[in-house]
């Protein structure tokens, strides 16, 4: 057997690093101290793989150094992620992730492992899972089913994310930012004409938050800067979540309390794990954190009859090919039509 399994999760803790060995977490950090060509996103990622991996051989190679690790032993690392679930374009990129890792040692330390050869070759096959997903959105009524079950299991940091981030139409990246404060916001309130399902307009008040400024995705590597919008329902499920949590010192919204008592921001694999895990089984079908995006905008075009230049704002998309729209009739960035 391969020994005690890692978790699932596309993360691993900083508790849970710091129980590899120290020479090759000092040789991970070198690495990536030295990788001035990537992007904060793309440190980020490999930070990520690079800690899967030597918590794998932490666990089942009795943790021994990065030197020393054969062509064999990464073969059944890349077997136990197809095992545990991980998609073909998961595993290629935590394969790659370690070929780069081990070209550095190669470039960098030639003197003192004059040995040492990249164990991992372009002749490595990824396992074949056979796992295609689709991104078929999710329905009015799932997301309905999904918030009444979570409500029923007193899910409430879930229930809070999901509708948090349907609203919003935001990513993993960016509901994780959210703060605390955006519960002592005040709503805008404005009157919007809509077209209801018959055809006719209709005016009606929206009512409406925006998050403070959120780092989103954009062109230039640190992205940009937008404040999100989401509605009443939101906000009333956001308060409640804080009532459950209590006082503590983080500034986040969404969190993860550690065994020592200390309460941390989530990182994006928390969000991976709650979508494939509970919420899909809810669901009943594979989810993902983006499927709550692709969701919001479907279902404010062709269930709620909402304009694509509604769903394009409240997205923040400015590319034709992502949003299909160029033409913006007002100046105003918000979808207040979406909150209503």
């Amino acid at each position: 057997m391969d020994g005690k399994p890692a978790n699932r999760s596309e993360e691993i803790t900083d508790e849970e690093w710091l129980t590899v060995n120290e020479f090759n977490r000092d040789m991970v950090e070198d690495y990536l101290n030295n990788q001035v060509h990537l992007s904060p996103k793309s440190l980020i990622a490999y930070r990520s793989a690079l800690r899967i991996f030597f918590v794998w051989v932490k666990n089942n190679l009795h943790d021994k150094n990065c030197t020393e690790i054969r062509k064999k032993e990464f073969l059944r690392y890349l077997n136990w992620l197809a095992v545990r679930g991980f998609s073909e374009s998961g595993i290629k990129f935590k394969k790659s992730s370690v070929s780069a890792f081990n070209k550095f040692i190669e470039n960098f330390y030639e003197d003192d492992y004059p040995q040492f050869r990249n164990y991992v070759t372009s002749e490595m096959q990824i396992p074949k899972t056979g796992r295609v997903y689709t991104k078929e959105p999710l329905t009015p009524e799932e997301i309905e089913h999904l918030c009444k079950v979570l409500e029923e299991r007193e899910e409430w940091q879930k229930l809070a994310y999901v509708k948090f981030t349907y609203s919003t139409g935001c990513r993993r990246a960016e509901s994780r930012q959210l703060l605390k404060e955006v519960v002592n916001y005040t709503p805008k309130r404005k009157m919007v004409t809509i077209i209801d399902e018959n055809g006719k307009e209709q005016e009606v008040e929206s009512v409406s938050y925006k998050t403070h400024e959120i780092r989103c995705k954009g062109r230039s590597s640190v992205g940009k800067v937008r404040h999100l919008q989401f509605g009443q329902d939101v906000m009333d499920t956001l308060k409640k979540w804080l009532e459950i949590r209590g006082e503590d010192d983080c500034p986040y919204m969404f969190v993860i309390k550690q065994k020592n008592g200390e309460t941390h921001q989530v990182g994006e694999g928390t969000f991976n794990d709650w979508c494939i895990g509970e919420i899909s089984e809810i669901v009943g079908r594979r989810c993902t954190p983006h499927n709550f995006r692709r969701s919001r905008a479907t279902n404010l075009v062709c269930h709620d009859h909402r304009s694509l230049e509604t769903a394009q704002k409240l997205l923040g998309h400015e590319s034709s090919e992502t949003t299909q729209i160029y033409v913006i009739r007002e100046d105003s960035d918000d979808a207040d039509e979406a909150f209503i």
